[in-house]
């Protein structure tokens, strides 16, 4: 994988929709940022940055400056973004404004991106295990219900690459926030692990998307790190992706 994005199948019936979780391929960030590095949260040069996510956004049609983001906080706050530009305090965004691109960053993190195809509609979701706990995914499907009228027969969603059940090793403070589904102990290692992926696709579910239209991302941040960045894999010192998603103009 050399691309500077992937593509989410489940959106590809809809050309109005821009939707991509980047790689960390394609950019001109040195290590440890190598090299689609998104993130101004680290300590890599502005510029870097700056050019990698005009890079990225032009392959989807957009410029930088049509960026609607949050400074994250593992919260379970929904931004309604109106107009481009950033915000603070805020793990899941959604507009139903054509020409904005909703983006949350990722470095580990379950992203989740959501197109409401009757309401013309997305969410684009940040969601750590401490998003997960919040069930900031159903919060946020019910703040697009009551903001846009959202019912879940009529979304599509993709649940991005992140840390999988079989690298996210949790330890007993972090597992007992999770129900049985959700989390598997390991005899061998005496520790739990949780499937991030799992639990919020039960929230999609959970608000009436079928399953049919919620597309699981095969790929781990740790396991395919040459392809993604993580936090965990990379001891904190890593660049960061994003999982972004707008309604074209």
């Amino acid at each position: 994988m050399e691309k500077t994005h992937l593509s989410p199948a489940i959106f590809a019936q809809f050309p109005n929709i821009a939707a991509a979780q980047s790689t960390r391929h394609g950019g001109i960030s040195p290590l440890p940022y190598q090299s689609l590095n998104l993130g101004k949260s680290t300590a890599d040069d502005p510029a870097n940055i700056a050019e990698n996510r005009q890079r990225f956004c032009a392959e989807l049609g957009f410029q930088p400056a049509q960026m609607a983001w949050a400074r994250q906080v593992h919260g379970d706050q929904i931004r309604q973004a109106t107009a481009s530009g950033g915000s603070e305090g805020f793990d899941a965004l959604v507009t139903n404004v054509p020409g904005i691109l909703l983006a949350v960053s990722i470095a580990d993190c379950t992203p989740i991106l959501v197109y409401d195809a009757r309401q013309q509609a997305v969410a684009a979701i940040h969601a750590g295990w401490r998003g997960t706990v919040a069930e900031i995914v159903t919060k946020t499907m019910n703040y697009m219900e009551q903001s846009f009228g959202t019912q879940g027969i009529d979304c599509f969603a993709y649940i991005g690459a992140c840390i999988d059940e079989c690298s996210f090793e949790v330890g007993n403070e972090v597992a007992e926030e999770f129900t049985e589904s959700f989390k598997r102990f390991d005899v061998e290692r005496g520790k739990f692990f949780v499937d991030l992926k799992k639990a919020n696709a039960a929230q999609l579910h959970g608000f009436g998307i079928p399953q049919n239209q919620v597309e699981i991302s095969p790929y781990c941040t740790v396991v395919h790190h040459t392809d993604f960045f993580s936090h965990r894999k990379d001891a904190g010192v890593t660049g960061r992706g994003m999982g972004v998603i707008g309604l074209r103009g």
